[in-house]
């Protein structure tokens, strides 16, 4: 459990904040945040000095439908002799990778580095070699960079689940409909294994910060590019998130693309209506929305039309300041023209052109599907981390790119719904494997302390073999080592969240060990 903190807090922020963290137990998180919420405000309104102008985004990159990702992070050892490969190739069967097509890491194992503490926990004095999927070699490449860093074995919990026999024996609780997709995506999506979904942590974190960093917002400070998500809802009267797509702002349909039909230059409301039926159209349309009615609920759908409106255009001048600065994105993604490469270019654009949105905070979503790999995942995964390494690789090249310089600002990482199990569900190469529980991460941005592992990786030793941590019979579903609170908290942390702060962003923070503070955790990635 965390150790709880003795420090006097004798500054007049700390107590404020510690103050309404407390409360938690008896108003509840959603009024514990408001509290915390009002006092960092007037906190930033007290301040003799404005805001910290200073630039951080964090992107939330989900791979839904459970990334098998004990096949994107691959021990690579000689299995007579390194237990990790030889219980890798035990489990797997079928799904196991060729050793010698997978990119290796290069872990600090020895000095002059200082050794890596992942293998701690289930290896001892070891340092299994680990490589990555043959088709994610960017991975690797950005890894080996001190650009990446992997997380290990992280996933929803409740409490800590110490031994395979806490879990059995049913002696701690475990998160609500665990292996269920719609619930592990919330589940991770809000931080909160054990109640129902009500807010995401990245929307509470968004309500907790707005206020201080983002004075002169012009734009929400969630922005999703893949819809609505869970990961940004946040409480009543917070931050609201706002989603495009990966070509700008879901325009009013029957204007013409980016309204080139209705004004004198597409996209600018400024150069005036074109002189046509389509011009005339959309003013009277827009003159409408600006007319107060006497009726509540026509006069707050006015006000939402308009913001709607409002916002398309501050979108459209940040693509618009993207452009002057004479980055060529499509060269950057010229290797990641998919679906994901298309979202990180928007959020790369976003980002470049920041100025517009007034943010000094920004959160961004963005997603990608068909990691669940029942049937033909040896192809589909291929596919998936090809996608997946590339993209990654685009967005770290546009971000670095000298006349945006915004890779040192920026922090990725990756979430989905729970690995997949060790063991295949067949054994023919068209085959998959099932939902599992526990599985690796990635964390990537100049903040991050890459070329390294966090957390502990786990022992793939599957059923009830000495040193097992497989939570089922013997698939090959692993027990998390590291939960989604801790994982979240040292994201949250970097972004702005003080310490006092954080248990109102993340409730059940306190059953685990501190990451922060904490050595055991290993999470010290930022």
């Amino acid at each position: 459990m965390r150790p709880s903190d003795k420090e006097a807090q004798q500054s007049r922020r700390h107590f404020l904040r510690q103050s309404a963290c407390a409360s938690l137990g008896v108003t509840g998180l959603v009024n514990a945040l408001a509290q915390v919420r009002l006092m960092t405000a007037a906190i930033a309104a007290e301040a003799s000095s404005t805001p910290s102008s200073d630039y951080k985004a964090l992107v939330c990159l989900f791979l839904a439908g459970g990334n098998d990702s004990y096949n994107m992070l691959v021990p690579i050892g000689d299995p007579s002799s390194d237990e990790a490969r030889a219980d890798y190739e035990a489990a797997r069967g079928i799904l196991a990778l060729d050793r010698n097509l997978a990119h290796p890491l290069n872990t600090p194992t020895a000095a002059p580095d200082t050794p890596t503490d992942a293998f701690k926990k289930h290896y001892a004095s070891a340092f299994p070699p680990l490589g990555t999927h043959p088709n994610a070699q960017g991975l690797a490449d950005l890894y080996n960079a001190g650009e990446l860093a992997f997380v290990c074995n992280v996933g929803t919990l409740a409490y800590p689940i110490p031994t395979r026999g806490d879990f059995v024996n049913e002696t701690i609780p475990v998160p609500h409909q665990l292996f269920s997709h719609s619930d592990q995506q919330t589940q991770w999506q809000s931080s909160i294994a054990d109640k129902p979904f009500s807010t995401g942590w990245g929307g509470r974190t968004a309500d907790l910060l707005n206020a201080s960093y983002n004075p002169n917002s012009k734009v929400s400070m969630s922005i999703s590019i893949d819809g609505i998500n869970s990961f940004q809802v946040g409480t009543a009267g917070g931050v609201t998130q706002y989603a495009v797509n990966p070509s700008g702002t879901v325009s009013l349909s029957g204007f013409g693309t980016n309204y080139s039909n209705a004004y004198n230059i597409a996209g600018d409301p400024n150069s005036g209506y074109k002189d046509n039926d389509t011009g005339r159209r959309l003013k009277a349309f827009e003159d409408i929305m600006r007319l107060t009615h006497e009726n509540l609920l026509e006069d707050q759908y006015n006000k939402i039309v308009q913001s709607a409106r409002d916002n398309e255009g501050i979108i459209g001048a940040s693509l618009t300041a993207a452009a002057t600065t004479g980055v060529d994105f499509d060269s950057h993604f010229l290797n990641a023209q998919t679906d994901l490469g298309d979202q990180l270019k928007m959020v790369a654009k976003l980002i470049a052109g920041r100025d517009p949105l007034g943010n000094n905070r920004q959160i961004f979503f963005v997603q990608i599907g068909g990691f669940d790999t029942h049937q033909s995942m040896l192809d589909d995964h291929a596919n998936l981390m090809d996608e997946l390494s590339q993209g990654l690789v685009a967005f770290r090249n546009a971000l670095k790119d000298p006349s945006i310089n915004a890779f040192d600002k920026v922090v990725t990482f990756t979430a989905s719904d729970f690995a997949r199990t060790l063991t295949p569900n067949g054994q023919t190469t068209a085959d998959g494997s099932d939902h599992a529980w526990g599985g690796n991460a990635i964390v990537m941005g100049g903040p991050v302390q890459g070329r390294n592992l966090y957390g502990h990786f786990p022992s793939l030793k599957v059923g009830d073999a000495t040193g097992s941590i497989d939570s089922h019979s013997s698939r090959g579903r692993l027990i998390p080592d590291t939960s989604v609170d801790q994982y979240s908290a040292v994201l949250s942390h970097w972004f702005g969240i003080d310490s006092s702060a954080l248990d109102a962003i993340l409730p059940n923070l306190h059953r685990f060990d501190n990451p922060i503070s904490t050595s055991s955790a290993n999470l010290n990635f930022l």
